[in-house]
C-alpha cells in the first residue's frame, strides 16, 4: 500500500511558509490505519499543470493507490487544483465534497468556497483536501469511512483502519 501526501502551494513550495497540512495528514493516517504502508511526501506550487503532472505521474508510474492532496481549492485565481483533477480523472466522486464541505460548514462559514473533488485514476483514489490542519481532519474523519472500500472496488491495495479510532464500512 503506497499513499502519497501532495501539499499544494506556492509559499511552502518555496520555503517562505512551512507546510502544515502534509504533516497533519501524515499524523491523522497514523492514528487511524494499521497495517504497514509507505508513504510519500512531495510540496509543489499551486498551478493547473504542475498540479496535473505530478497527479498523473504518482498514478501513472508511482502506481501509488491514494493521493491526498491539500491546498489549491480555494477560489483564489492560482488554486488550481480541481482544474488539474478534471484533467486526469476517469471517474469523479462527487459525494466526498459535497460531504467534506457539509462537515465543514458546521465550523466555517467560508467552508462554502472550498471546491474539494475525489475521483480515481486507473488503481489510484485521489481525494482533495483543505488546507488547514483542523479542517483536514475533519474531513478524514468524515470521508474515510468509505475509503478502504472505495480502494478494494477500483483494485488498489488493501488499507484498514483502528475500529477504536474510526470505522470503515465493508459492505458483507
Amino acid at each position: 500500500m503506497q499513499i502519497a501526501i501532495v501539499t499544494i502551494s506556492d509559499r511552502a513550495s518555496r520555503g517562505e511558509y512551512e507546510d502544515l497540512g502534509g504533516p497533519a495528514i501524515a499524523a491523522w493516517l497514523k492514528s487511524v490505519v494499521v497495517g504497514d504502508y509507505t508513504l510519500i511526501r512531495e510540496v509543489i506550487p499551486d498551478g493547473r499543470e504542475r498540479v496535473r503532472d505530478t497527479l498523473i505521474r504518482l498514478c501513472d508510474e508511482a502506481q501509488v493507490d491514494l493521493i491526498l492532496t491539500t491546498g489549491g481549492t480555494g477560489p483564489a485565481p492560482r488554486d488550481e487544483t480541481p482544474e488539474a483533477m478534471t484533467d486526469i480523472l476517469e471517474r469523479e466522486l462527487p459525494g466526498f465534497g459535497e460531504l467534506m464541505r457539509r462537515r465543514s460548514l458546521e465550523q466555517v462559514a467560508t467552508a462554502i468556497l472550498s471546491r474539494q473533488t475525489a475521483g480515481t485514476r486507473g488503481k489510484t483514489l485521489i481525494v482533495n483536501l483543505p488546507g488547514r490542519p483542523a479542517s483536514i481532519a475533519l474531513c478524514l474523519d468524515a470521508v474515510f469511512p468509505a475509503i478502504p472500500y472505495c480502494l478494494d472496488l477500483i483494485g488498489a491495495g488493501r488499507i484498514d483502519t483502528d475500529p477504536a479510532r474510526l470505522k470503515s464500512h465493508r459492505p458483507g
